[in-house]
């Protein structure tokens, strides 16, 4: 009995050290950088959207809300701007709910800025707590967001295009 005891302890401690080392490994693996592709294309932005969120998933238990508008020039950019607005703005309306993420990405960074910002202006405080948003623009476009995204709760993670 005693040795049926020791063994399974062993066994237990193997299957430890073995899954510690298994962790060690994945964390020294380095993320891929990457870059913002250098046409307006859309389906080669919305590609960078997805890998760009893929990148930033940690701690996110659903699938994200990902937000995309087309470069200014494209012919109906108006309409849909509207649109992805009137869609941004219902979602914060509702609340979003602990663990997900809300992605924004666009060859128009400045005027997607500018779509969060009119989303969030009237969002209630605390209503989007351990939520992450993601912006992918500059830093200065960042800022005239960042209170307005982190006063529902949420965080705030910015990335340079």
């Amino acid at each position: 009995m005693r040795t049926l005891i020791r063994t399974t302890l062993m066994i237990v401690a193997v299957l430890t050290l073995a899954a510690c080392k298994g962790e060690e490994k994945a964390a020294v693996v380095a993320p891929v950088i990457l870059s913002a592709p250098t046409s307006n294309d859309d389906r080669e932005w919305r590609a960078y959207l997805v890998q760009v969120v893929k990148q930033n998933m940690q701690g996110i238990r659903s699938s994200p809300f990902m937000y995309y508008l087309p470069e200014e020039s494209a012919e109906d950019f108006d309409d849909q701007y509207e649109r992805q607005l009137e869609n941004v703005i219902g979602t914060v309306s509702r609340g979003v709910v602990p663990g997900n993420m809300l992605a924004f990405g666009s060859p128009s960074p400045k005027r997607m800025a500018e779509l969060i910002e009119e989303a969030f202006v009237e969002a209630e405080p605390g209503s989007m707590k351990d939520v992450r948003v993601l912006y992918i623009g500059s830093q200065d476009d960042a800022e005239q967001i960042r209170s307005l995204v982190e006063a529902t709760g949420a965080g705030f993670v910015q990335v340079d295009p």
